[in-house]
């Protein structure tokens, strides 16, 4: 099994290197003979995993996330922070000790060696079944050895590396994803498992439902038959006693490099049925309990409390304090969120408080032992100097800058135009904007394409030149040329990000006219928006300066016109299912566009309301085909379809 590991993480790089990089890191003679030496031993252990060179998993969207009720309830753990309570729970017993991950717990299904089914937890007693995205988990079996059937629990995860490597390629700050967990959530609840398989998830098993076999009353024989199906096991260690404080200080100091989230530990009885005789209580099992890291406090004093103005004109508080040593390292700052935890902390300059690291890692204020209550919400921005307001949503007070001309506002709304999802200008980043800024360059964003103006200026100026200048200005006009979600996107109207811009602009036909006359009450009835992204779209577009600023733009870019509207009425209220390789298309996902700019709709399973199913292998056993014929749904080729449906009479 490790060799088989092995195998997959050389091949897979050495393939990424020779397609993407251009490099040959191995032969293709080696390559081949460590193919052929993976296919033997996935052939003899019966197991394929997900991210195999073998096996190509295809990519599928859904309409939606169909919902499942679990066998079980998936209860929460009894929690404590004290290792003396943890050792006394034991028992005199022995037990497991392992990581309690902080990510979004799947149920697995197999049946006859074959993965079936993946359910989320969701409410503990109905989850979404998220089975295509399971598919293109980095380390999940396809197919196992057992034959029976197997139903076990995990946790999805993506490492902290890869987390900050995704973050690294957004460019608007306030766009970037807040911590692993919430991009992992989001990952793994993806309609298109396209975007799930480019986000790196992980899958670690904790705990074995279902399946026959004599375990010989031993969880840790269940883990180690976890580990033979090809399952990465969550670490653990068989404790007793005497050895369970040694063994927390090693995860505990472990936890300080460790790659994968964790914000504490599990300890299961080793006996099964022990365990099991405890029962449990309306809300937890009693043969496992959580320790959560008692919180490393330090006290320290308040110096100051800066306040950053964001691209929205929310003006965040961040307390900077006395340095202090941390979990290791030393910090002297920490974000207060809004006004509201302010108010609550009874924050003033000068007073004593203690502070942590939340799940040992981000810098948090716990309490404030003075309680002064004396910190004064400033009345003006600390950017531009002009009066600011405290805004109150859902029992959540926030400060924000009235200034729509602010440069704070105006750097990070440049920054977001420009952005890779928005009009995607390469030689822009943060910095460079705000020098152009500075310098008189930039007002509103049609000035963009007019910098040619202070082309002797910029020239001139550190880190540009003739060179840079000229690549900066290939790049605007090639930004010229942009659809209408990029721009909309890129407009930076609050709460609306690159999905909102994406579906505004189906609702309203690609029609930028009809989005900016719709009254407040027609944009919350759209599915999706509701009343909060609504008022903000609203008064985007009934603000003289934004609609001023808009139009400018638009005198200086070319919409790329969607398809022609009599095409995309040609496949309304239509469903289909593509599959299997395309000839004539890119990928599945630019078939898919092209049938939705029709009006028709894309799912990833045949049911009897499918028009046809698209597989240029019209012949194949494919479960998708099995059931087109059952349901005596048509099995078009990508030829006949385009020819039938986009290109044909049909279309005329």
């Amino acid at each position: 099994m490790e060799r088989m590991r092995e195998l997959v993480l050389l091949l897979n790089r050495a393939s990424e290197a020779y397609y993407a990089k251009d490099e040959e890191l191995i032969s293709n003679f080696e390559y081949d003979k460590l193919y052929d030496e993976l296919a033997a031993l996935e052939a003899g252990l019966g197991v394929t995993l997900a991210d195999s060179p073998t096996v190509q998993v295809g990519y599928e969207a859904v309409e939606e996330l169909p919902k499942e009720r679990h066998e079980t309830p998936m209860l929460s753990l009894a929690k404590t922070k004290s290792r003396e309570e943890l050792r006394d729970w034991l028992n005199g017993r022995e037990a497991l000790l392992s990581w309690k991950l902080d990510g979004l717990t799947i149920v697995l299904t197999y049946e006859n060696g074959a993965l079936q089914k993946a359910v989320t937890r969701g409410n503990g007693e109905v989850g979404e079944v998220i089975t295509n995205n399971a598919k293109v988990f980095r380390n999940i079996p396809l197919t196992i050895p057992y034959r029976g059937e197997l139903i076990l629990r995990g946790e999805a995860v993506i490492t902290y590396s890869g987390f900050e490597k995704i973050n690294r390629e957004i460019a608007d700050a306030e766009a970037k994803y807040k911590n692993p967990r919430n991009l992992c959530s989001g990952s793994v609840r993806q309609l298109d498992n396209r975007i799930t398989a480019q986000r790196g998830v992980s899958f670690y098993a904790f705990s074995l439902v279902r399946a026959e076999a004599d375990f010989h009353n031993s969880r840790a024989e269940q883990f180690a038959f976890l580990k033979e199906q090809g399952f990465d096991v969550v670490e653990y260690h068989l404790v007793n006693p005497d050895n369970i404080l040694d063994n927390i200080s090693y995860f505990e100091e472990k936890i300080q490099t460790y790659d994968v989230p964790s914000d504490g530990l599990v300890l299961t009885y080793e006996d099964m049925a022990y365990g099991a005789s405890l029962g449990r209580t309306a809300k937890f099992p009693r043969d496992s309990i959580a320790f959560k890291w008692a919180d490393e406090l330090r006290e320290t004093r308040l110096l100051e409390m800066e306040w950053s103005a964001s691209r929205t004109g929310l003006i965040n508080p961040v307390a900077i304090f006395e340095p202090v040593e941390l979990e290791g390292t030393t910090v002297s700052r920490a974000s207060v969120h809004n006004i509201s935890i302010v108010k609550g902390l009874q924050l003033g300059i000068g007073d004593r408080i203690t502070v942590y690291k939340a799940n040992m890692i981000i810098p948090q204020i716990a309490e404030n032992l003075t309680k002064s209550g004396s910190l004064e919400i400033p009345k003006t921005c600390p950017v531009c100097g002009q009066p600011t307001r405290i805004s109150q949503i859902n029992d959540v007070q926030s400060l924000y800058c009235n200034n729509p001309d602010c440069d704070a506002k105006k750097i990070k709304a440049f920054t977001l135009l420009v952005s890779r999802d928005a009009l995607n200008v390469d030689g822009l980043s943060e910095s460079t904007l705000e020098k152009f800024l500075a310098k008189g360059f930039l007002h509103e964003f049609a000035d963009l394409f007019r910098l040619e103006r202070f082309r002797e200026e910029i020239t001139q100026m550190e880190g540009f030149g003739e060179k840079s200048f000229q690549n900066l200005r290939e790049s605007l006009e090639r930004a010229r040329q942009t659809t209408l979600p990029r721009l909309l996107y890129g407009l930076g109207i609050e709460n609306v990000g690159v999905a909102n811009a994406k579906m505004l602009c189906r609702h309203f036909h690609y029609d930028l006219r009809a989005l900016r006359e719709a009254t407040e009450e027609e944009l919350a009835e759209i599915d999706g928006v509701g009343e909060v992204i609504a008022r903000s779209i609203y008064a985007y577009f009934h603000e003289e300066k934004a609609v001023e600023q808009l139009e400018n733009l638009l005198g200086e870019l070319e919409i790329e016109a969607e398809a022609a509207q009599e095409a995309e009425q040609t496949l309304a209220g239509m469903s289909f299912v593509i599959t299997g390789s395309l000839n004539h298309f890119e990928n599945r996902n630019a078939m898919k566009e092209e049938i939705e700019k029709r009006g028709g709709k894309v799912t990833g399973s045949v049911t009897g309301k499918t028009v046809c199913l698209i597989n240029n292998d019209t012949a194949s056993s494919s479960s998708k085909n099995k059931k087109a014929k059952e349901l005596e749904v048509p099995i078009l080729s990508e030829e006949a379809f385009m020819e039938e449906y986009l290109y044909g009479k049909t279309a005329e």
